[in-house]
């Protein structure tokens, strides 16, 4: 080797070391210990006594009984013994970046951005409530995506999303605004007629960040001029629709009251039909035979019954509230009889977020037990957002999403409509054991 090689080599060696002396050390990862009294596996129904859950690194190492969990040095501890503990609940159907103050007239005075602050705000409360993950389906200028982007960040807290973006919709349907007259030209962010269009734009809303395709299958109950029984794109739209989603990654979630929209939806391959508060027989046999995802949102009904006088929702969208209303909860009992997958989601925004658990309840008085109604916003959901190796559950491996409760939400599941813990990736958001 030559002296000035030598010399370049002895200079390299130099500057590294340096270097490696001034980088900062790395942080300590953390480890946690939740020692839980009740642990519900909500796979089995086992309700388990004396567990430990081992947490490294944001997610679970391993669940055991405590006597043989081997703590290492350093490892917080959480008391959770008088408590019983679940996974983080899941919803499948929210509006994170709306709330009632955002429906008719009066949304038209509220920007995009200032929706994704209102969702910063929900996003929290939702969060506290112990849904440690959420599907939100349908936000206007990509404000769920922004959102998404700054939970993601640690920028604000919140649930962990996956955001549809702007939803897609026919001209003049549940999904465009129809609020303006024609010289405003007004035409919601999602629209698309026809099959080249529709491609084009599931296209576009992945390009700008959507997990997940929302789609307007029928009229809705909160948009002006449309039927909710009436369907709208048709059954080659969401066929096109469908096959460009899942070709690129996305699932596909579809907006459906009425019959028919219901079950083309169904036939054309969406992932799940939400709400579904109009369908007949021979929609429920189709969501059954193709294994189609029925999300109900049914508390909102209980609601708006209980709070006609504060639900500011327009004289259009009462008339359409009460006839689907009628219906809903007969023909989703229908559906829970005849085997249909049920995943739970709320619609939150049409009633005050934070309500969430309290669909919950109208699960069980529809003839779920307990167990299956707890199921649904943990291992079902997590199966619809194909998320199954990540949350639903409490295993190695998976997030450390965790909430506790006092009580045993097996004989009462209104027990989660109260809860007191709630930790999202080992980080405690709420801890009313420790007062």
């Amino acid at each position: 080797m030559s002296k000035a090689l030598s010399r370049l080599v002895v200079c390299l060696v130099a500057v590294c070391s340096v270097v490696a002396a001034q980088s900062p050390p790395q942080a300590a990862v953390r480890r946690v210990i939740v020692r839980a009294g009740r642990l519900l596996d909500v796979k089995s129904g086992q309700m388990l006594t004396n567990q430990a859950i081992l947490i490294e690194g944001g997610k679970i190492i391993s669940v055991g009984p405590a006597s043989q969990a081997k703590v290492a040095p350093n490892t917080i501890t959480i008391d959770l013994t008088n408590a019983t503990v679940l996974p983080g609940l899941i919803d499948a159907h929210t509006h994170l970046t709306l709330d009632l103050g955002s429906t008719g007239y009066t949304g038209l005075g509220i920007s995009p951005p200032r929706e994704a602050l209102i969702g910063a705000r929900n996003a929290r409360v939702t969060l506290e409530a112990g849904f440690t993950t959420v599907r939100n389906v349908g936000a206007r200028g990509y404000s769920d995506i922004a959102l998404r982007d700054a939970i993601n960040a640690g920028d604000v807290p919140g649930p962990r999303i996956v955001a549809s973006g702007p939803p897609l919709g026919i001209t003049g349907g549940h999904c465009d605004n129809n609020l303006l007259p024609y010289e405003y030209h007004a035409q919601g962010d999602g629209v698309a007629d026809g099959i080249e269009n529709v491609r084009h734009k599931v296209r576009e809303v992945i390009k700008y960040g959507a997990d997940v395709i929302k789609i307007c299958a029928t009229g809705g109950v909160m948009s002006k001029g449309d039927d909710p029984n009436a369907s709208q794109f048709t059954l080659e739209e969401m066929k096109a629709i469908v096959a460009e989603a899942h070709r690129l990654g996305r699932k596909v979630a579809a907006h459906a009251h009425g019959a028919e929209g219901v079950r083309w939806a169904s036939d054309a391959g969406v992932d799940s039909v939400e709400h579904g508060h109009l369908m007949d027989d021979a929609a429920i046999a189709a969501l059954k035979k193709n294994g189609t995802y029925l999300v109900p949102t049914l508390y909102l009904i209980d609601w708006h019954r209980e709070n006609a006088a504060r639900s500011n929702v327009p004289e259009f969208s009462r008339r359409k509230m009460q006839m689907v209303s009628d219906a809903a909860q007969g023909n989703v009992k229908k559906a829970i009889a005849a085997g249909v997958k049920i995943g739970l989601g709320t619609d939150a925004a049409v009633y005050p977020h934070g309500l969430n658990a309290h669909e919950l309840g109208v699960y069980v008085r529809l003839g779920m037990t307990p167990l299956q109604a707890i199921q649904t916003a943990t291992v079902n959901d997590a199966d619809l957002l194909g998320w199954t190796d990540k949350i639903g559950t409490l295993e190695s491996g998976k997030f450390a999403d965790i909430i506790a409760v006092d009580g045993d939400p097996l004989k009462d599941v209104t027990t989660l409509e109260q809860v007191k813990f709630v930790m999202k990736g080992s980080e405690v958001v709420k801890n009313q054991y420790t007062r």
